[in-house]
């Protein structure tokens, strides 16, 4: 691409060992992840996307290798990356708004200053009039923008997204779908979005990154050119959608192959 990247991962392993058991969860993956870049990744089941993404965020050191943050090895979490997880993670006695500020607080913020943040937040995922609901008054849709609005909330270069909305029915995870893409374009975030569906990495990503059967390394990138939005029954789309797919197959195979 000829740009430097904000992400690299470098060389990377990742090995769980518990009394006489060994696992090798990451086995010397590289991958770079550039400025504004939305890429999704894919592999089968227990390849090791959620341990990438916690060794991304500083959550999880490697075994060998090192990731890197604008140059700079990642070694502990970063201000200037955020993780969305698929469980909302609201607290249940808070706010919309004061779920929101809780990073803020943290940093001990003045409160003009956070009210302003919040004020903007609210207006970016259209929740405007629920400011002062609760968890249990929202619906799935709008507790995972309320869960994307925190993780803006303290102005991150990058979003970690594991399978934000893999529990959401089809209906309203398609409109959450476009419901990030266009916070996306508002934000110019780096996205790193881990997913299960090609569908949906089709339908959201500028590039898809697909990992091995375990132990999960990196099998290919496939570049989407088709421009935003996109639409799922078109002639670009479905071929795209058929090629991702036949590979990952391939790859779903041999991790049911494996021990």
């Amino acid at each position: 691409m000829g740009r430097n990247a904000m992400i690299s991962v470098q060389s990377l392993t990742k090995v769980f060992e518990k009394g006489d058991t060994r696992v090798i969860a990451i086995q010397n993956l590289n991958i770079d992840v550039f400025e504004n870049e939305f890429l999704c990744i894919l592999g089968p089941t227990g390849c090791g996307k959620t341990t990438l993404l916690r060794i991304m965020a500083g959550l999880e050191k490697p075994s060998s290798g090192k990731v890197l943050l604008d140059g700079k090895e990642i070694k502990g979490p970063d201000a200037d990356m955020s993780m969305v997880f698929q469980e909302f993670a609201l607290f249940p006695w808070r706010s919309v708004k004061k779920n929101i500020e809780f990073g803020l607080e943290i940093k001990g913020l003045q409160e003009e200053k956070k009210k302003d943040i919040v004020r903007n937040l609210v207006s970016l995922i259209n929740l405007k009039g629920f400011e002062d609901s609760h968890p249990r008054e929202l619906s799935s849709g709008m507790k995972q923008r309320v869960a994307i609005a925190r993780a803006l909330a303290h102005d991150p270069k990058l979003l970690i997204m594991d399978e934000p909305f893999g529990s959401l029915d089809a209906q309203t995870r398609n409109i959450m779908q476009k419901e990030l893409l266009r916070i996306w374009d508002k934000t110019k975030k780096t996205i790193i979005f881990v997913t299960h569906s090609v569908d949906e990495a089709v339908f959201l990503a500028d590039r898809i990154a697909l990992l091995t059967s375990r132990p999960g390394s990196l099998k290919t990138i496939f570049e989407i050119k088709t421009p935003h939005p996109r639409d799922r029954t078109s002639v670009e789309f479905l071929p795209i959608r058929g090629k991702i797919l036949k590979e990952l197959e391939g790859e779903v195979e041999n991790s049911l192959c494996s021990p």
